[in-house]
C-alpha cells in the first residue's frame, strides 16, 4: 500500500474514535463519498494496517482487579527457548500484553487477575514454568492514569 494520505489518516483518526460508526458517517467527517472511504478502509485492511477491531473493556468491572508489569529475565537466549516462550506467551489468557525489550529485562509483561492470590497462583503454576524463564521481578498497578489503544497519527496536510 501506498503512504497513507491525509482521507486515510482521518478515516484511520474516525474508526480509533469509534469503529461502530457506517462508512457513510466515516465518509462525510473525512470529505469523501461512501464507495472510496469503503474501498480506502479495505484496502488497509489488506495491507494490515487497521489489524483488527475491538472493543476497550473496562478490566475492574470484569473482576478482573489486580493488574502487573513483570519484567522477565531469560536463562538463554538460544532461538529455540526463544521461540517456545513466545509461542506460550501468546497461548497465555492473563499475559495481555508482551513486549521484547532492551535493557535489563528481556520482556516485560501486562497481567491481569482477579487477586493478588490469582497473580501468585499464576507465577507459581504458569509463568515460572515457561520455557527459558528465570525470574521475575512484579511491579504492581496501583492505578492507570492512561489506557488508550488509539495511536498518533501523523499530521499531514493535503
Amino acid at each position: 500500500m501506498d503512504p497513507l494520505d491525509p482521507f486515510s489518516l482521518r478515516i484511520l483518526a474516525e474508526l480509533q474514535r469509534d469503529a461502530r460508526q457506517t462508512i457513510q458517517k466515516i465518509a462525510d467527517k473525512v470529505g469523501l463519498t461512501s464507495t472510496p472511504c469503503w474501498r480506502r478502509v479495505k484496502d488497509m485492511e489488506e495491507a494490515g494496517v487497521i489489524r483488527s477491531y475491538a472493543a476497550l473493556v473496562d478490566r475492574e468491572k470484569l473482576g478482573l482487579q489486580v493488574c502487573v508489569l513483570a519484567d522477565v529475565h531469560l536463562t538463554r537466549h538460544a532461538e529455540d527457548t526463544v521461540s517456545r516462550f513466545e509461542q506460550a506467551v501468546a497461548a497465555c489468557p492473563q499475559i495481555i500484553e508482551c513486549y521484547s525489550t532492551t535493557g535489563e529485562a528481556d520482556y516485560v509483561w501486562k497481567v491481569v487477575t482477579p487477586d493478588i492470590r490469582a497473580y501468585d497462583q499464576f507465577l507459581h503454576e504458569v509463568a515460572f514454568n515457561l520455557p527459558g524463564v528465570s525470574h521475575i521481578r512484579s511491579r504492581m498497578v496501583l492505578r492507570e492514569i492512561k489506557y488508550e489503544a488509539r495511536l498518533p497519527l501523523p499530521e499531514r496536510t493535503a
